[in-house]
């Protein structure tokens, strides 16, 4: 099974790289199954309905969130209504929405799972715990289990791929917009990244306009946010999992920007 994932989608110009490149990554690695963190695609924060299908339409498979999940209030609207949107797990159960999707992929069921760290964040549940719980759980029915894990620190996001290492397919790292250079196999076959990155505005900053970004710190005066015109990035992996024991057998960073274009 080979899984692509595409970190956030931030804005417009996030919208803009996934129509533009994802169709064309599709028919380069034929992946079986395409997630798309959508978290930041409406402006910088939400989702809205229209953005949801814009985003399918595209050749998204399923989506997971973060800590701007109910920032666009249309979002309480459709959640329920749609079976691909995975929200933090470690939300409160009466929150709406759910935090796992499952997918068929051939005679396979890969279960796709969103939580949230707490470290420099908005309060939630342990992630480790609840995930702990989950994937105890998801295994009973599948051992194909991808995990976004939307968190500031580093640090929280190595402990919980070390924690996890051999009981899911892959753990992801989203939130910071700064992809890292340390994708891996972890020793019990979790392929593992700690940040995948962003996908929106290459000449911004974390995808916000990068003058209001600099003012601010020159100011310390607040400002309301922008997103940044002009060029674009695309920041993603490509993870292939064993059919038989739903181990990680490859992780690959995937990056499309001025400085390294997309090659078929």
């Amino acid at each position: 099974m080979k899984l692509l994932f595409i970190g956030d989608v931030y804005g417009s110009p996030g919208r803009e790289a996934v129509k533009e490149y994802l169709p064309k990554l599709k028919r380069k690695h034929r992946p079986d199954i395409t997630v798309v963190n959508a978290e930041n695609a409406a402006a910088g924060k939400g989702l809205t309905k229209k953005i949801y299908n814009e985003l399918k339409e595209t050749g998204a498979d399923a989506f997971t969130m973060g800590n701007h999940m109910w920032d666009k209030k249309e979002i309480f609207d459709f959640i329920d209504d749609v079976d691909d949107i995975a929200r933090p797990i470690n939300y409160p159960d009466n929150n709406p929405g759910g935090g796992i999707v499952k997918k068929k992929v051939g005679n396979k069921t890969i279960a796709i799972i969103n939580a949230q760290g707490r470290t420099f964040m908005p309060p939630a549940d342990c992630p480790f715990r609840k995930l702990e719980e989950t994937v105890t759980e998801v295994r009973k029915e599948t051992p194909f289990i991808f995990i976004d894990f939307h968190a500031e620190a580093t640090s929280e996001k190595q402990a919980i791929g070390w924690y996890l290492d051999g009981q899911v397919s892959a753990l992801a790292g989203t939130h910071t917009h700064v992809p890292t250079a340390d994708e891996r196999l972890l020793h019990n076959g979790t392929a593992f990244i700690t940040d995948v990155g962003m996908t929106g505005p290459f000449d911004g900053i974390l995808g916000t306009n990068r003058n209001i970004i600099i003012r601010r710190f020159l100011s310390n005066l607040p400002e309301r946010f922008e997103v940044q015109e002009g060029r674009l990035q695309l920041n993603g992996v490509l993870i292939d999992i064993d059919d038989a024991s739903g181990l990680a057998k490859r992780i690959k960073r995937i990056q499309i920007n001025e400085d390294r274009p997309f090659f078929d």
